[in-house]
């Protein structure tokens, strides 16, 4: 019992990071200088606006899809507790996830840094999805 306790707590705390990072200080605007103080400490050279711009991009959607999926995987461990896979535990976990990229959403529609985007929940989605895909024991 006291493994399944730990697994939910993890996926609360995951849920809970996931939520705080739609704030202001993880908006573009913000995220924009550290990419590019991290290639110009790489490389010595900086971003054109426009590579700036959709290598932000890639990274923030595979950042998206990255953090759901860890979501989705904690949720579904925690549901499933000491039982084996079941497509229950799955199903619940990637709705737990659903309900936490809108809220995630709609949080950021009233950030005034940030835009809220449908296509964000479809990805946020798409990585709980495949995060249920991994080998079963």
């Amino acid at each position: 019992m006291k493994s399944n306790t730990r697994s939910y707590a993890l996926a609360v705390l995951w849920t809970a990071c996931v939520l705080l990072a739609s704030s202001d200080a993880f908006s573009a605007q913000h995220t924009g200088g550290g990419l590019q103080w991290l290639v110009r400490s790489l490389t010595g050279h900086t971003l054109s606006d426009l590579a700036l711009e959709v290598t932000q991009f890639i990274i923030r959607k595979l950042a998206h899809l990255t953090e759901y999926g860890i979501l989705g995987f904690l949720w579904s461990r925690a549901l499933r507790g000491e039982e084996r896979w079941t497509l229950r535990s799955s199903a619940i976990a990637v709705l737990i996830a659903l309900a936490v990229a809108i809220t995630d959403e709609v949080h950021q529609s009233f950030v005034p840094s940030r835009t809220a985007s449908p296509l964000d929940v479809v990805i946020d989605v798409c990585g709980a999805l495949l995060a249920q895909l991994r080998r079963r024991p």
